[in-house]
């Protein structure tokens, strides 16, 4: 992590591994993305597809899920190609290497955390429905921010089939209240609330 303290915040990014990231996995002369996900994929077992190296895709995997502790921008597409670990196909590979294009673009990004703002919690969340196409659970995400700074978020695959979006979208609500809830006790034992 690159931490850089000013006067008016602090700034966290991982400018040095996105780059080293690159070059261990041969990317660095890729031609960048404008997003880490195209919106016409559907990944899905892809069973007729040929196979790749297997412990090459869970070592970008595994790089790219420790990315994601600065990078809210590409959990999503992060955690839905971490579900082809057993057995990733070319097709896989390619989304994997689009979040390696995206990142070239985008190594400066990261989390600001500016000086004096307030302690309030305020918490987002959204899911999809049915879009797993291997089960059609729904996939949530939510993030927290405390003033005007993220500091908390996830996305995770549904344990159970939603029957309907309200349903997927109150799956996701709750997973959000209860971070929220555990967020604002954590601020009282430390006396900031």
């Amino acid at each position: 992590l690159q931490i850089k303290q000013i006067s008016d915040g602090i700034f966290i990014s991982q400018n040095k591994y996105c780059n080293e990231l690159l070059n261990k996995f041969g990317m660095e002369g890729c031609k960048e993305d404008a997003t880490p996900i195209s919106n016409t994929c559907n990944l899905d077992l892809d069973e007729k597809g040929i196979a790749v190296d297997n412990s090459k895709y869970k070592g970008i995997i595994g790089s790219l899920l420790y990315l994601t502790a600065s990078r809210l921008d590409i959990m999503f597409v992060v955690c839905l190609c971490a579900r082809f670990q057993e057995n990733p196909k070319e097709s896989h590979m390619k989304s994997v290497k689009r979040i390696l294009k995206y990142l070239k673009g985008t190594t400066n990004v990261g989390l600001w955390y500016p000086k004096g703002v307030s302690l309030s919690l305020i918490g987002y969340s959204d899911s999809d429905y049915a879009g797993c196409r291997l089960d059609r659970k729904s996939t949530s995400g939510t993030y927290h921010l405390l003033g005007s700074a993220l500091v908390s978020w996830h996305t995770k695959k549904q344990a159970c089939v939603a029957l309907s979006t309200a349903e997927a979208e109150y799956i996701a609500t709750r997973s959000c209240c209860a971070q929220i809830l555990w967020m604002k006790q954590q601020l009282r034992d430390m006396e900031l609330s």
